[in-house]
């Protein structure tokens, strides 16, 4: 393919002590991509995309000598890098600087908070300088000595990209499986150690999801397998150790497209649950994990919008469940008796509080709530009063974490704000006593009082009030100059938690405002603020975000010339529907790892997520969605219009949003797009969805993200 060039004015903005903006003009040229008309016709309508051919399978993207399509492909995308490292060279020296000033805040030889399980205490330790974690036990005994069970620096040499995913120890602790992903599409080879001789055995199952499930023979496990097209994960088999992976049984398969399944083991460990799993409906089977060659039973048949999950705690099965209960509801049934017209109500349903999940332990009952759009920590006695614990900052996020233990009275939870630090905590449920085991370290003199944070409403076009968390540096000056990143997500039911981050202070200290729109599409203000942001109701989504941003603009944080929005994947969507809607509103977006061609991927079962998601979005086979979704689509609705400058990122190797989405969305922003503004496109060429593997090395990608924000601020320092 020859790449067609143009020229553009391009404005380098160079800051000086005063802030102000000098425009410095520079010709560079763009990469413009070649246009070949392909048409969609359904439904009596036809589509015009002329970047189609920049899709490649998975077998032309493997191919050891790439055809000329791929070469084609190959080609735009490298192109669009090196305009990339042209137009921001400039800031080469400034994004060192981010990064190393990132990455100085962290500790260098950092190691988790163990977590106690079946006689071992667990943890992660770093070694100064390295990208990969040591994955270490110590027996629970006094000046026991540790032991590496995975050195994650030395499996991980010599690979751009080393995914280490679950790792499940047997039952006698003799034994753990660990999935490994070295290309970054999710498809992971599981692999067995001896932790008592540090060989791997023989045995290998490859394309997984990278976890296993330990029948308590402490030789059967479960684990489950994807489709090589689709990467759904569909089928559940059960490996004997010693057999070949060919001789696997099929345990269960999910021939049903709209879901996925998944094998998991219940907290008491008597239990293995299969669970089926799609938007609006879930289906549980479960297995006596005494007897891995049993039968099967299932909990609850499977009903349209009827949505569950189960755990284990003595003659009874605990069920988080949906029936006639939007906002949730936790029930419990005999093991004997299991199907719904046996449960029986533990926690009712409430209008205005939404149960996120639960915990069970021996005297008490844990539940992580959601009311006024934060989580709460509820604690229930078996026997006596409940009560709330209580949290000071005005945005947070509270929960509950690695409680492997029935039999005791203390609770583990993560706590963190927008201005403290991840936190794990000890309370004792008892007395109400707390022990604080570890708080993130932030080097560099970081100081938590230098910070506020504030929670705000906006209201939206429909009177409907949007939360906002904000978090600024004490003391900068607030007004129309004000710089402002604004950032949403808003799709799955996905929560966007006000929590803190070490690598946002680079932000703040250089006088940003940061915000997050709690909009609708998540699940801050119950089960309801999901239903209003999805299928037919997607754009109150993209509404909220708007009103959002005017909204800070009218209370005089900042001003369209100086306000930033981001987000990533479906957040990505977002912000190419916004730019859309309100082009003239923000002055830059950064747009993540975007899903953009929703109309045309939806369309395709054979891409990965698709047939499962058809009730987040719609399927467009049905013409009422495929009008509604074609309406807000951001790669359909470019248009001849001035845009932001805006940044844009992808991963070659993407399973989750397919880097040709925003490849050609950008293509057809250069080709369309009216204004002299930035567009640029990084696409990383070795990673997926998640960017790097490595705990230093995926901060690269945030020093760019910040050199775009500080080149459009005029801040060089």
């Amino acid at each position: 393919m020859k790449l067609l060039r143009f020229s553009v004015l391009l404005l380098l903005i160079m800051g000086c002590q005063s802030n102000k903006k000098e425009e410095i003009k520079e010709t560079i040229e763009a990469p413009i991509a070649e246009k070949f008309r392909v048409e969609h016709t359904i439904h009596d309508d036809t589509r015009i995309d002329n970047y189609f051919w920049m899709r490649l399978s998975d077998n032309q993207k493997n191919a050891e000598t790439p055809d000329k399509q791929t070469q084609d492909v190959l080609d735009y995308l490298n192109a669009e890098n090196d305009y990339l490292h042209e137009v921001m060279q400039h800031t080469d020296a400034f994004q060192d600087r981010l990064y190393n000033e990132i990455v100085g805040r962290i500790k260098k030889d950092d190691q988790s908070v163990p977590i106690n399980d079946n006689g071992y205490s667990y943890y992660t330790r770093y070694k100064e300088g390295d990208e990969y974690p040591l994955y270490c036990r110590k027996k629970l005994e006094d000046n026991d000595a540790e032991e590496i069970v995975l050195d994650g620096p030395k499996m991980a040499k010599g690979f751009s990209y080393y995914g280490i995913g679950s790792r499940d120890v047997s039952p006698d602790n003799k034994l753990m499986a660990f999935g490994i992903d070295t290309v970054s599409r999710r498809q992971y080879t599981i692999y067995f150690k001896d932790l008592e001789t540090g060989e791997l055995l023989q045995d290998k199952l490859s394309n997984t999801s990278g976890s296993t499930t330990w029948a308590n023979d402490n030789k059967t496990v479960f684990y489950a397998t994807k489709d090589p097209q689709t990467l759904r994960q569909d089928k559940i088999y059960k490996h004997v150790l010693g057999t070949d992976q060919s001789e696997d049984v099929l345990v269960f398969e999910e021939k049903d497209d709209t879901y996925r399944c998944a094998v998991f083991k219940s907290k008491s460990k008597d239990y293995i649950f299969i669970g089926s799993f799609q938007t609006l409906s879930t289906e549980y089977r479960f297995l006596d994990a005494n007897d891995s060659n049993g039968e099967w039973q299932v909990l609850q048949p499977r009903e349209k919008d009827l949505i569950y999950q189960p755990d284990h705690f003595g003659d009874y099965f605990y069920i988080q469940n949906n029936d006639n209960a939007i906002n949730f509801k936790l029930v419990k049934t005999p093991v004997t008796a299991t199907t719904k017209e046996n449960w029986v109500d533990i926690i009712p349903h409430r209008e205005t509080v939404l149960l996120e999940s639960f915990d069970l332990f021996k005297n008490h009952l844990v539940v992580n709530e959601r009311l006024n759009g934060l989580r709460t920590i509820r604690i229930m006695p078996w026997e006596g009063e409940d009560f709330y614990m209580e949290f000071k900052d005005p945005a947070y996020t509270a929960i509950p974490t690695s409680n492997m233990d029935f039999d005791t009275s203390i609770l583990r939870y993560n706590y963190s704000s927008l201005t403290t630090p991840f936190s794990t905590y000890e309370y004792n449920m008892d007395t109400k006593e707390q022990v604080l085991l570890k708080q993130e370290a932030v080097l560099g003199g970081f100081n938590s009082d230098d910070y506020v944070s504030e929670r705000l409403e906006a209201t939206a076009t429909d009177g409907t009030k949007i939360p906002i968390s904000m978090v600024y540096k004490k003391g900068i000056a607030i007004g129309s100059d004000t710089p402002l990143l604004l950032y949403g997500y808003g799709s799955y039911g996905n929560s966007s938690e006000p929590t803190f981050r070490s690598d946002r202070l680079s932000l703040l200290d250089r006088g940003f405002v940061y915000a997050i729109a709690h909009i609708r599409g998540g699940q801050e203000m119950g089960r309801q603020w999901y239903e209003d942001g999805k299928l037919l109701k997607k754009k109150n989504t993209f509404t909220d975000f708007i009103d959002a941003g005017k909204y800070l603009l009218g209370k005089g944080y900042s001003s369209s010339d100086h306000l930033y929005a981001m987000g990533g994947s479906a957040g990505g969507l977002l912000m190419g529907a916004v730019v859309n809607m309100e082009p003239n509103l923000w002055n830059g977006v950064i747009a993540a790892v975007p899903f953009v061609d929703i109309v045309s991927t939806m369309l395709d079962d054979s891409i990965p997520l698709t047939t499962f998601e058809y009730d987040e979005w719609g399927n467009p086979n049905d013409k009422v969605y495929y009008d509604y979704m074609l309406s807000y689509s951001p790669y359909d609705n470019v248009t001849a219009q001035d845009y932001p400058n805006m940044l844009v990122t992808t991963g070659y190797w993407d399973s989750q949003v397919q880097y040709w989405e925003p490849a050609k969305w950008v293509a057809k922003l250069r080709e369309l797009k009216t204004d002299d503004n930035l567009l640029i496109m990084d696409c990383n060429m070795e990673t997926g969805h998640g960017g790097a593997s490595g705990r230093f090395e995926r901060h690269k990608r945030t020093a760019l993200y910040y050199a775009f924000l500080f080149h459009l601020e005029g801040i060089e320092d």
